[in-house]
C-alpha cells in the first residue's frame, strides 16, 4: 500500500502568508539578482526560486539610469516581482540615503527599501550607528525600511521600534556560506518581535534556509548561495523547498529532545 503523500501547510488549510509592510507574499524566499553569469542565467534561477520579492543592487545595478546598458527590468518586469532596491556598497548613513532616494525616483514613487550600511571592507559587517542614523532619516522621509544588521537582539529591537518593516540579521559574513554561525541569538530576536524577522547572508546551502526557517524566522534572502552554485538554477529550485519544508516544520513543531532513547512503538501492554 503506498504512503498517502505529505501536504505542505497551504494544503492543510493553514492559511500561512508573509507579510511586509502591509503586503502578503506566498513565498518566503527572497533573492538577490547579482553575481549570475548574464540576465537569462538571473531570470531563470528566480523563476525556479519561486520568489516573489527580489533584491536590486541600486549602485552596480541598471535599471533604467544607464539607457545604452541592459536593463533587468527588462527581465524581471515590477508588474510581477516586488523589487527592493538596497544600498549594497554604501559605507556613510548619507549615500545609504542618497541611493535609496534615487531607486524612488527611478521606481515612480516605489517606497520599499532594503538599508544597509557596511563598515568593514573585509567582513562587510554593518555599521550599526550609520545604519541607525540612515534607518531614521529613511523612516521619516516615508521610506519602508527592510534593515540589514548583526544577531545581535538589542539592537533588532532597536531597528522594530524605531519604524523598520522588517528586520533582517546576518547568519553569517556575507557572501560566505558558513551558514546560520548563532540560532541562540537568531531565536531570541524571532521571539521578542512584533516586525518580519529574515536571515540575510550567510546561507551556503539548503539546508542552512531550513534551518533558519526552522528557528522561526519569516524568510530568508540570499543571492550567492544560488548564484556561486555550479548549478544556480538546480539549487534556486532547492533553496525553494528548503524554505518550505524549514516552515512547514517550524509550524508543525518539532519534538522535544531527549538524552534518552525512546522505542518508536509502545512496549506497555506487549504480550512478550
Amino acid at each position: 500500500m503506498t504512503a498517502p503523500a505529505s501536504k505542505s501547510s497551504e494544503e492543510t488549510g493553514v492559511r500561512d502568508v508573509l507579510t511586509i509592510a502591509g503586503q502578503e507574499y506566498r513565498s518566503r524566499l527572497l533573492v538577490g539578482t547579482g553575481k549570475y553569469r548574464d540576465l537569462e542565467e538571473t531570470r531563470r534561477a528566480v523563476e525556479a526560486s519561486g520568489a516573489e520579492i527580489v533584491t536590486v543592487a541600486i549602485r552596480r545595478t541598471n535599471i533604467g539610469q544607464n539607457p545604452k546598458e541592459p536593463n533587468l527590468l527588462e527581465i524581471l518586469s515590477p508588474k510581477i516581482y516586488t523589487l527592493l532596491p538596497n544600498t549594497a556598497g554604501c559605507y556613510s548613513a548619507e549615500d545609504a540615503v542618497r541611493t535609496c532616494r534615487l531607486a524612488r525616483e527611478l521606481l515612480d514613487g516605489h517606497d520599499l527599501v532594503k538599508l544597509e550600511v557596511l563598515g568593514d571592507e573585509k567582513t562587510l559587517f554593518p555599521d550599526i550607528p550609520k545604519t541607525l542614523s540612515a534607518a531614521e532619516t529613511l523612516v521619516k522621509e516615508g521610506f519602508k525600511v527592510m534593515v540589514y544588521t548583526t544577531d545581535d537582539p538589542v539592537m533588532a529591537k532597536r531597528f522594530e521600534e524605531l519604524g523598520c518593516v522588517a528586520v533582517m540579521p546576518l547568519a553569517a559574513p556575507i557572501g560566505s556560506g558558513l551558514g546560520i554561525r548563532n540560532p541562540y541569538n537568531i531565536r531570541l530576536i524571532v521571539e521578542n518581535a512584533r516586525v518580519p524577522i529574515l536571515v540575510d547572508a550567510g546561507v551556503g546551502t539548503a539546508s542552512d534556509a531550513a534551518v533558519a526557517m526552522e528557528l522561526g524566522c519569516d524568510g530568508v534572502l540570499m543571492n550567492t548561495a544560488i548564484a556561486a552554485a555550479r548549478n544556480p538554477v538546480l539549487m534556486a529550485a532547492a533553496m525553494k523547498k528548503a524554505v518550505e519544508a524549514g516552515r512547514d516544520a517550524y509550524l508543525a513543531g518539532r519534538m522535544p529532545r531527549k538524552p534518552y532513547a525512546t522505542a518508536s512503538s509502545p512496549v506497555d501492554g506487549s504480550f512478550f
